[in-house]
């Protein structure tokens, strides 16, 4: 059946506008009485189409009930930026395992450092990817993906959340003994393509945040954050 992401599941109407009306018009030539899933906040609405035109799709919702694709997690990651086209990668597959919410951050070791302007265009893009993504999915919501903030600025951020998870390949505690629960909101904190420098990793450990380890190995910096999303996923059991 198909899927569209609205603002709204909660109405008795729903109409949808734009590029989503056209498709549903003109590309799936989909008829009166056919039905769709809208989705939106977490929830999917079944709907009926009552009336087609390629600029506005009414739809009467016939119920509306909380998704099984979303993880009871609140999960936000915050990468570095890293080089060439390796946040494409990160955005597709973190919204795909389940990531609520992907902000970059600009890090001490960060190869890539775009000024605001170029990075705007990128994440218009980065959003259009995650939209795909979430849709690809089947999640019920499009995480937002956001940035530029300093690392300072994340551990601010992040200092909100039920759990913070920051990634170090010098080592530190297993992902198991961090008590991760269902039901709850987590940080994930990944450096850039040389990791966390010395001064970061003391300001981390001094707002109370302990590193995790990723095992013997090193991961690329596109490895890590979906390896941990993974893991942060399963010991919830959201996988």
């Amino acid at each position: 059946m198909p899927r569209f992401f609205v603002e709204d599941t909660d109405s008795e109407r729903i109409t949808v506008r734009g590029a989503d009306a056209s498709h549903i018009a003109l590309s799936l030539r989909m008829r009166v009485g056919e039905q769709v899933t809208l989705c939106g906040g977490g929830k999917d609405a079944l709907c009926e189409l009552e009336s087609i035109t390629p600029e506005a799709v009414v739809c009467r919702v016939i119920e509306t009930v909380p998704s099984s694709s979303e993880p009871d997690v609140r999960l936000r990651l915050f990468q570095a930026v890293p080089k060439g086209e390796k946040a494409e990668i990160i955005v597709q597959k973190a919204v795909e395992l389940g990531v609520s919410e992907i902000t970059f951050m600009l890090t001490e070791r960060c190869i890539s450092r775009p000024d605001g302007k170029s990075f705007a265009k990128k994440l218009s893009r980065y959003n259009r990817i995650a939209l795909e993504a979430a849709k690809q999915s089947g999640r019920s919501m499009v995480p937002q993906v956001s940035g530029m903030l300093s690392l300072t600025q994340a551990a601010e951020q992040a200092a909100g959340f039920d759990s913070v998870v920051w990634c170090y390949e010098k080592g530190g505690c297993s992902f198991a003994s961090m008590g991760l629960s269902a039901g709850s909101s987590i940080a994930l904190l990944i450096g850039s393509e040389g990791g966390f420098s010395d001064t970061e990793a003391n300001m981390l450990k001094e707002k109370g945040f302990n590193p995790v380890s990723m095992g013997s190995r090193i991961l690329r910096c596109e490895t890590a954050p979906l390896a941990a999303a993974a893991i942060i996923m399963n010991l919830t059991g959201n996988m």
